[in-house]
């Protein structure tokens, strides 16, 4: 057994209570009794209390929370793996996670034990040197919950603390698990599980204090940010971003505050949006707690707030205080956001020289397009310039803070195109910030998108209310979108160098003091980039396409590097033929782990292509356009505009005909419920499923005509 691993254990074995003891011991000679993978497991994570998450960045060999250290830099100072020997990295070995959904997840490691996170919010312990399976726990997420869900049945990691191990699952329950067994020690439901609510975050330690948030607002919620004792499970404080019904009584002065920013009556209705989905942050010295808020319930403002008004705190970076949740000071980086332009997007807390002064920043390039410098203590706006191209806005004007919208972004009488997307420049994929370099390295992506207002659009509870026409997107034409790896100087607000990709959403990054960047791609490959300029050092396959961050950990001396491999969510569900393009064709869900001098081989994978043969009928082009617009508005979310696949979820164009058979079923019976295809019975009618039959048919046809042999039959 590892001497380091067995020192935590005698600590934490000879201390009863939990924070006990020192984090250093003396490993006596005898050689002790060998604990069981279950006690090493407890043991190991019992050591884990506030000092030790605090200095989390003084520990190389371990990766303690969600962005390694409270500031979320995901820098590491392990340098055994450096631009001069990467090239020698090879597989460890692999874990099969016995998943064909999206993998997220940012896998935590505790001296040599791994926990990390599947679909569908499973939870996973493994031993870090082999890759051995120490336990698996599966909260059994009812899986029509899957309709509930935006953008897949994806997990972001868990939080490790006193040995435990804390999950938020999609249905929105809070567990704390046995870091030994993962048994249940306690279970909360954190949302009104009536509402669509979901949770694909990871929470965060805070003072004793387990930190969540949730999502939803797509479909119609009210978002907020709780804070659960870590030990118990009892809340402990509740921050809701917007305010609820003006008639009833706030919860807090910032809310009462907040309403006057809103106008008409239809936004508590619905929920008013404004989740806290993923990011997170915290300045122990400052003792602030840092989290970013969603878009808007509905998306468009014209709908949810008529008459206009900045619609606090949506698409904002809060600071709080830990301890009771109060809110000390609030950014907006899209005041009245009308395009999902959400905040929730990765923060970095780090140290700079600006004009000669040292800063304290935070640092976030949120969907919108503009990377923000902002002074932490204050919430002061230091700079924001575009990290990709911006068509929404000219500018962030520097004395008021407030972007300068551009007049072309306003869709309220005719389709326009703007640039963000709404998956954004920069989506929820981590970046990272290298000290030694000075640059923060961005999953970067250029995606155009129409936007229409809904002119049909009414409150339907359960179903995406955005107030935007969906039917106005029938495609993300794959010539049109990209994506890099973005090296940005956030001193000078400018691109220093990057990593050109043909499509967009890559994995999440990871920058190291071997002058070295890592990051998956969605092609399916795993790449280490010189950090300074850029050059591409070396890539290996991945099986499958990649869209989590990788971390890396030190046992015995050998640095490893792991990532979860998993193609998947929001545009891997929606992006039609642009996500197919990433030629994703075997989604077999895995962690892998890499070191110098690896020699594992992947199990190879032969696609055979299954035939489409047509289907044979008159198509009527009324009934057809009819049935692109039901697809557009209700399915398009998760098969893909255009109905193209793009390789999470079955491609309807190539479905068994018995499945065109039994569409009523399947659509308004809810016959796949079971699979997380929900039932549509309260929108739609047979008549619905009729038009959409025709247009799945139409496109079925279609696609066999492209695939025949020029001059073929």
């Amino acid at each position: 057994m590892r001497r380091f691993a067995l020192a935590r254990i005698l600590t934490a074995v000879a201390c009863a209570t939990p924070g006990c003891g020192s984090r250093t011991a003396s490993v006596p000679e005898a050689e002790p009794v060998l604990a069981t993978p279950a006690e090493r497991a407890r043991a190991v994570t019992s050591s884990v209390d506030d000092a030790r998450l605090r200095g989390a960045a003084s520990e190389p060999a371990s990766w303690l929370s969600h962005g390694r250290d409270p500031a979320e830099t995901r820098y590491s100072p392990l340098a055994r793996i450096d631009e001069h020997n990467v090239g020698q990295l090879g597989l460890a070995w692999w874990l099969d996670t016995e998943t064909t959904r999206g993998l997220e997840a940012t896998p935590l490691v505790v001296d040599g034990v791994i926990y990390t996170t599947g679909s569908w919010s499973v939870v996973f312990a493994v031993d870090a040197s082999t890759g051995k399976l120490l336990w698996k726990h599966d909260p059994e997420v009812p899986r029509e919950w899957g309709g509930k869900v935006c953008c897949d049945v994806v997990n972001r990691g868990v939080a490790v603390y006193r040995g435990r191990v804390y999950v938020g699952t999609l249905d929105g329950r809070l567990q704390a698990l046995d870091a030994g067994t993962g048994q249940v020690v306690w279970s909360v439901v954190t949302v009104d599980q009536t509402r669509p609510y979901s949770i694909t975050g990871a929470p965060r330690v805070v003072k004793g204090k387990l930190i969540i948030g949730n999502g939803g607002a797509e479909f119609g919620v009210r978002g907020y940010v709780s804070a659960y004792d870590a030990e118990t499970g009892a809340l402990v404080w509740r921050f809701y971003t917007v305010p609820g019904d003006p008639a009833k009584p706030f919860e807090s002065p910032e809310l009462e505050k907040a309403v006057a920013t809103w106008k008409g009556s239809q936004w508590w209705k619905v929920g008013g949006g404004g989740t806290v989905w993923d990011s997170m942050a915290y300045d122990p010295e400052l003792d602030l707690l840092y989290v970013g808020t969603g878009n808007g319930s509905p998306w468009s403002r014209h709908v949810r707030s008529p008459g206009g008004g900045d619609n606090l705190f949506l698409s904002s970076i809060l600071a709080l205080e830990p301890d009771d949740g109060t809110l000390v000071w609030y950014y907006q980086t899209t005041p009245g956001d009308t395009w999902d332009y959400t905040s929730t997007q990765h923060m970095i807390l780090a140290d700079l020289v600006i004009d000669g002064r040292p800063r304290q920043v935070l640092m976030q390039a949120p969907k919108n397009g503009f990377f923000y410098v902002i002074d932490r203590t204050n919430g002061e706006l230091i700079s924001a310039k575009p990290y990709v191209q911006v068509t929404w806005a000219k500018e962030v004007d520097a004395k008021t803070g407030r972007p300068v919208v551009a007049p072309g972004a306003d869709y309220r009488e005719k389709t326009v195109e703007i640039r963000p997307s709404t998956l954004g420049g920069h989506n929820w994929h981590p970046m990272s910030f290298n000290p030694k370099t000075g640059l923060v390295y961005i999953p970067a992506q250029e995606i155009p998108i129409f936007h229409a207002m809904d002119r049909e659009w009414k409150y339907r509870p359960g179903a995406w209310n955005t107030g935007t026409d969906f039917t106005v997107v029938a495609a993300f034409p794959r010539e049109l979108v990209s994506g890099h790896l973005l090296a940005w100087d956030p001193v000078a607000q400018k691109e220093v160098w990057r990593a050109q990709y043909p499509g967009p959403w890559n994995g999440g990054t990871l920058t190291s003091a071997g002058n070295l960047v890592f990051q998956g791609t969605a092609r399916g490959s795993f790449a280490a980039y010189r950090a300074t300029d850029g050059k591409l050092l070396w890539e290996a396959p991945a099986g499958t396409g990649i869209v989590a961050a990788p971390v890396t950990y030190e046992l015995d001396g050998v640095q490893y590097v792991a990532v979860m491999a998993g193609w998947g969510g929001a545009f891997a569900l929606v992006g039609g033929d642009a996500a197919a393009a990433a030629g994703v064709k075997n989604n077999a869900g895995r962690l892998l782990v890499f070191k110098l001098g690896g020699e594992a081989e992947l199990p190879g994978f032969e696609a055979t292509a299954v035939p489409v043969a047509p289907i044979a009928e008159a198509a009527d082009a009324k009934l057809v356009a009819r049935g692109s617009d039901v697809f557009h508005r209700w399915c398009a979310v998760c098969h893909g505009f255009a109905a193209v696949g793009g390789g999470v979820i079955a491609d309807l164009r190539r479905s068994d005909p018995k499945v065109y058979a039994i569409l009523p079923d399947v659509v308004l019976g809810g016959a796949y419920r079971g699979r997380g295809m929900p039932s549509f019975e309260k929108w739609l009618g047979v008549d619905d499923v009729a038009a959409l039959r025709a247009y799945l048919v139409s496109r079925r046809n279609e696609l066999v005509r492209e695939a025949a042999p020029a001059g073929g039959s």
